[in-house]
Order: C-alpha cells, then structure tokens, then sequence
C-alpha cells in the first residue's frame, strides 16, 4: 500500500509542476474508498465551484454505494453545471496524480459531455 501512494505522490508532484504557468482555472480530483470531490480552482487558489458525493444536491440521486463510477459520473455532470452557471468554459484537468481510468474516467467524460472543455 505505501508503494502504490508514493507512486501517486511522484506522478502528483510531475502534474503539478505542469500545471504551474496555467492559466486556465484548475478542475482538481480527490477520491477515498467511499466518496469522491471535484472543486476548480482559479490560478490564486481560491475554491470557485465545488461538488462531491457528500453534498446534498447529489445525495438524492446517488443509489446504494457512493464510490462508484455511477457516482463519478453524477458527480462530472453536476460540476460542468455549477462551471456553466459561473460562466467556466474551459478548465485544466488535474487527476491529482491518479491514473486515468474508473472513477477519474467516468467523472471527466461526464464533466464534457454536459459542457466542459478540457
């Protein structure tokens, strides 16, 4: 377990140092075993939308089990929603440092589907 999050520290760090002269606001992943968070931050890092499995918008629509791909994907389209109300088009995608498949899949093809460009 210790190798699989160092892993993820080392590709974290090598995003990050990427996405330093973006300029575009950031759309940033957090995951555990039970939930999962999305915020997009401005290039200050100040919080400008946020969603996770956690808040009470979603709550209702998440059936059984909150860390799943179905949760991801409610997840995606309510975050493309609440960027498209504050006039956010175009964002940069940080995975966080997890790898691109599952729940970070199914979260960015539902975040473009609904608007979002990344």
């Amino acid at each position: 377990m210790k190798e699989k999050v160092e892993k993820r520290i080392r590709r974290k760090a090598h995003i990050k140092k990427v996405m330093k002269n973006n300029t575009k606001p950031r759309l940033c992943i957090f995951k555990s075993l039970n939930n999962i968070y999305v915020q997009v931050f401005s290039g200050e890092n100040d919080v400008l939308v946020q969603a996770s499995s956690l808040s009470k918008e979603v709550r209702g629509e998440i059936n059984g089990h909150k860390g799943n791909v179905e949760t991801a994907k409610i997840i995606g389209k309510k975050i493309a929603e609440l960027c498209l109300q504050k006039s956010i088009t175009e964002v940069a995608f940080d995975r966080n440092g997890y790898i691109y498949h599952g729940r970070v899949k199914a979260l960015a093809e539902a975040a473009r589907e609904n608007g979002l460009k990344f």
